[in-house]
């Protein structure tokens, strides 16, 4: 019979609920992740408890809880003010809700109320800003837990906060990591960099640094985004943004980055030889764009990379391999369903 030392509640993010799930372990077994491989924006994102009858039903869009769902009474023992409603010994009657609950009426889901921020900071939208010929930075809305005296005491209360992280050209390219530190707060973690394994082709090769120095990463795992700084400078080189699609080897390290891209199509094309300017609209990237959409007007590069990750210790992919296409100075994953698994901004030279 199901009971949770740590409490599940409607608006918690799907990483939240996984990890109470796994310091479960022992305690709840056979979890099934139910999601749509072809379209995985319009099908619900499901945790299924099948040993338990519970099914956690996430929106999948915010991939946030909205429905706990109860399908197999005889396997839990439901509460309500402490009084049980549903056990060996109770019966789940008309009656015997009626008796705990009162009055009842449909539940509505208010995707805008959003509770479990647990002191984290969590991004509302990133702007990346751009100048005519290149990017720039991004300007990132955040929020996070604000608390206020309502009917409910202390109620978490969205808070809404503005911080802009801007990327300049050589002395004025990069923020510092006090400058990012101070904008975002502390990373989730900060990873370093593997040694580069193309500077075997270095001249230099086979003389050893005095100090070994790696590019290291800082990893906002609530904000969907990395941010890579030079090993030498200590500066920004580099952002990337995560959009968490079920079926991709990162799913549930991130949650998705709510960025917008807007970049200039290609705006001279040929018809009999001769050079026209047609003067076409600019094209907007979001998490949500399929990139079968949009590749033609941006003109990415004809061949992508192939991108099969695999672990150390796993060295099979189960979801596949992604594939990387070169945009002006953007690097667009993509998986195999169409849809962005990642953005990375690097500095254009």
């Amino acid at each position: 019979m199901l009971e949770l030392e740590k409490i599940i509640v409607t608006g918690m993010h799907f990483s939240q609920s996984v990890s109470i799930i796994q310091s479960q372990v022992g305690i709840i077994r056979g979890v099934q992740v139910l999601y749509s491989d072809s379209n995985p924006l319009d099908v619900d994102l499901v945790i299924n408890l099948p040993h338990d009858g519970v099914r956690l039903i996430f929106d999948p869009v915010v991939q946030r809880l909205k429905i706990i769902e109860i399908y197999n009474m005889k396997l839990v023992k439901l509460k309500y003010c402490g009084l049980p409603f549903n056990s060996p010994e109770v019966l789940p009657s008309i009656e015997q809700i009626e008796h705990s609950f009162g009055a009842t009426h449909p539940g509505v889901y208010d995707s805008d109320k959003q509770v479990c921020y647990h002191n984290n900071l969590y991004l509302e939208k990133a702007d990346v800003m751009r100048d005519k010929i290149r990017t720039r930075g991004l300007r990132l809305h955040l929020f996070t837990e604000g608390s206020s005296v309502t009917r409910v005491l202390l109620e978490p209360k969205k808070r809404c906060l503005t911080k802009e992280v801007i990327i300049y050209n050589l002395v004025l390219f990069g923020d510092t990591c006090e400058d990012v530190l101070s904008a975002l707060g502390a990373p989730s973690r900060v990873f370093f960099k593997a040694e580069d394994k193309m500077r075997i082709h270095s001249p230099h090769a086979h003389k050893r640094d005095k100090i070994r120095r790696s590019d290291f990463f800082y990893n906002y795992f609530t904000l969907g985004l990395d941010v890579l700084f030079d090993a030498k400078t200590q500066c920004v080189k580099k952002f990337v943004l995560h959009t968490n699609y079920p079926g991709h080897y990162n799913f549930n390290m991130y949650h998705r980055c709510e960025f917008s891209l807007t970049l200039p199509p290609e705006n001279n094309s040929t018809e009999s030889g001769k050079l026209i300017d047609v003067s076409p609209s600019p094209v907007t990237i979001t998490a949500y764009t399929k990139w079968d959409r949009i590749s033609e007007q941006l003109k990415a590069s004809a061949r992508p990379v192939v991108l099969n990750r695999a672990s150390s210790t796993n060295t099979t992919n189960p979801f596949g391999c992604t594939f990387c296409y070169g945009i002006r100075d953007a690097i667009v994953e993509v998986m195999a369903n169409q849809h962005i698994a990642s953005v990375t901004l690097y500095r254009a030279v």
